[in-house]
């Protein structure tokens, strides 16, 4: 979930071994393989750009070298072959034919026969298609011949939106994380951002807008309900907002902007702190050290790290998260291509011990899946929940010189014990149902946080606050 955007609730984020800001990411004997259209020729159809030649090059080899397991470089000039001719037919280039590739021993060869041949494509077409769409589709043609779910091409405005979840970003708007209510239809809101108009305005999580301005949020798409609620900084609103059944009546708020912040924290009833991630972003391990720090000042005598619904984000973000928790030792190995083991270690900047819970479901996954599991294996926390999603992958993203970007798997991973949870997930130490209209966070509204608050404070009452969660 997103604020004010939450049409991602259960997408699966994207996990990076670091950022990368540049690419980490010969036809001698070949002539240029001709593309056969029903389309007559054009002399003036356009041509591939120096930088689109490099994009395509650069994916060719990004993938033919990176990708966790061996690749057959046929598998590639196929699979680019099959993307542009899908990408022709769609563009209305009748009967298009585009005889197969074939690969040759040295690589540059085979870059060489992949531009000469979108560029016959280009000239087949009549001009009816862009170099860029082209150059793109055979690229994303390439990736999807690896049959990789986590492989694949980012054009500008998708590698933004995925930087923008992963980095965070600034917006104007009121400052709640929001989601449709499943009973009644109306919008939910599921946490709010401290500081925030809505925050001053007195909202809570769990409350329901019932309309903006007027307009009805019943049955509305949550992307239809975020377009409404942001706005020009300054600008009003009014919200219906319903709590616990009751009319709260109209409350105005004027936009302002917010950060949307990935750690989300608040005290719960025993001094049991309870810290929910949303993403592992750019700014989720400083986030979350000052929301420990801020509970530990108000004295939390155990913590509920929630991981409900986290795709994950990157690798070195969950390695710092895991790190607050496991005082030492492992937290991850990660096996490259070339069978090189590289295991990370805690950094030495784990908070006091107390009793710990984490919560997980189906959609716990990636780097939450490398925290949660660090945490199990160690030791210090319990996981309570349902089996977790079973991404066992890291990506790597590669830009390219346009905005666009690809990103590739490059690595698996395993937790301390060793454990390959790739398709298997990791099983809870305390299994608990999920519930459709369970609120997360909210005492009373959601059974898993109940289930967990009820073991922590059976260990404070066992004397359990000083010492490992096991």
């Amino acid at each position: 979930m997103m604020p004010e955007i939450t049409g991602r609730k259960h997408r699966m984020n994207t996990m990076r071994c670091s950022r990368i800001t540049s690419a980490l990411m010969v036809a001698a004997a070949l002539l240029a393989v001709p593309l056969i259209p029903a389309a007559a020729t054009s002399a003036t159809a356009p041509v591939l750009s120096s930088g689109e030649q490099q994009e395509l090059e650069t994916s060719y080899a990004r993938a033919t070298n990176e990708f966790y397991k061996k690749v057959d470089p046929q598998l590639l000039l196929d699979g680019a072959r099959s993307g542009m001719l899908a990408y022709l037919v769609k563009a209305g280039v009748k009967n298009a034919e585009l005889p197969p590739i074939r690969a040759a021993a040295a690589p540059g060869q085979n870059i060489r026969s992949l531009d000469a041949e979108v560029q016959a494509a280009l000239r087949a077409s009549g001009g009816r298609v862009a170099p860029k769409n082209l150059t793109y589709s055979a690229i994303g043609g390439m990736l999807s011949s690896l049959h990789d779910r986590w492989t694949v091409f980012l054009d500008p405005k998708e590698y933004a939106e995925l930087n923008e979840g992963l980095d965070g970003t600034k917006f104007s708007g009121i400052g709640v994380v929001i989601d449709v209510d499943d009973q009644s239809k109306y919008l939910l809101v599921r946490q709010v951002i401290s500081g925030g108009p809505a925050s001053k305005a007195g909202l809570e999580p769990g409350d329901l807008i019932l309309s903006v301005d007027g307009k009805s949020t019943k049955g509305l798409p949550v992307e239809a309900d975020s377009k409404m609620i942001r706005g020009k900084t300054g600008t009003q609103l009014q919200l219906a907002v319903q709590r616990d059944g009751k009319a709260l009546g109209t409350l105005p708020l004027t936009r302002q902007e917010i950060h949307a912040p990935s750690v989300f924290d608040r005290m719960l009833a025993g001094k049991i702190g309870y810290v929910a991630l949303t993403v592992f972003g750019q700014d989720t391990a400083r986030e979350l050290s000052q929301a420990l720090d801020e509970l530990g000042k108000q004295g939390a005598r155990a913590f509920v790290l929630d991981l409900r619904n986290n795709g994950g984000g990157y690798l070195n973000a969950a390695i710092d998260v895991a790190s607050k928790f496991i005082p030492d030792g492992p937290i991850v190995s990660v096996e490259s291509r070339a069978s090189n083991v590289t295991t990370y270690d805690a950094e030495s900047t784990a908070i006091a011990p107390r009793p710990l819970v984490v919560l997980v479901n189906g959609y716990t996954a990636s780097a939450s899946e490398i925290t949660s599991g660090a945490i199990q294996d160690s030791g210090v926390g319990i996981l309570i929940g349902t089996r977790t999603f079973g991404k066992g992958v890291v990506q790597t993203i590669y830009p390219l010189g346009d905005g666009s970007a690809i990103k590739i798997t490059t690595a698996r991973y395993f937790t301390p014990r060793g454990r390959d949870i790739d398709h298997q997930g990791i099983e809870p130490d305390i299994v608990s149902k999920d519930v459709r209209d369970a609120r997360f966070g909210e005492p009373g509204h959601d059974p898993q946080l109940e289930r967990a608050l009820g073991y922590l404070n059976q260990r404070l009452a066992q004397g359990g606050q000083e010492t490992s969660a096991r």
